[in-house]
């Protein structure tokens, strides 16, 4: 028998049991573990153009990667996850193996509790659905398993890519944030706050 869910949300986030692999159709989603680096490496490397054209989703890629910080990125995930201060996972091709990315459920608050989702796929696998099949599988992960009541999907408004995945996954646009953040090249952008909040019983 499962904990009660209004006991999970007043629970230590460190006691909640939350899984660290789960599957759809498509894909094996895990959380990242030791080893992962050089799969990670190539699949960032072969996307760099495109995933710096964010930099504010994912600021991490401005710095060069290399096997080792590809390595090093892994392992903190994994302790991350532990932690509870965010839960990334690798997104793994199931016919393949291979490393098409990664999506996690970031900043969360755990006295509302909610969270926010993130994901980013390798340039030779884009366009093929994988992302909207691990945001679907993320957003029933924090629903069921992290028992919040909101999900919100953060996007920069010129991230017309970004903004088809949260709407193909029924996320509502509540509003855009207006020069809400100044890019590396120094120019003003437009935030889209994207958000779904759990079904009622």
């Amino acid at each position: 028998m499962g904990i009660p869910p209004f006991l999970l949300t007043m629970m230590d986030p460190l006691l909640q049991p939350l899984p660290t692999t789960l599957e759809t159709e498509r894909l094996l989603i895990r959380v990242p573990q030791a080893g992962d680096g050089l799969a990670l490496h190539a699949a960032v490397c072969e996307s760099l153009p495109e995933l710096r054209q964010f930099l504010s989703a994912l600021p991490w890629v401005a710095n060069p990667s290399t096997p080792e910080s590809a390595e090093a990125r892994s392992r903190t995930s994994a302790a991350n996850f532990l932690l509870r201060t965010h839960q990334y996972f690798h997104l793994f091709e199931k016919s393949t193996g291979q490393l098409l990315g990664g999506a996690g459920l970031l900043r969360t608050v755990w006295e509302t509790p909610k969270t926010e989702v993130g994901y980013w796929i390798r340039s030779s696998a884009a366009g093929r659905g994988y992302a909207r099949e691990a945001v679907l599988a993320l957003v029933d992960y924090a629903f069921t398993q992290m028992q919040v009541v909101r999900v919100e999907l953060i996007a920069d408004e010129a991230n017309l890519a970004s903004r088809r995945v949260a709407e193909r996954c029924l996320f509502e646009l509540e509003g855009i944030l207006r020069q809400d953040r100044r890019a590396t090249d120094g120019s003003l952008r437009n935030t889209c706050v994207y958000a779904r909040l759990r079904p009622a019983p």
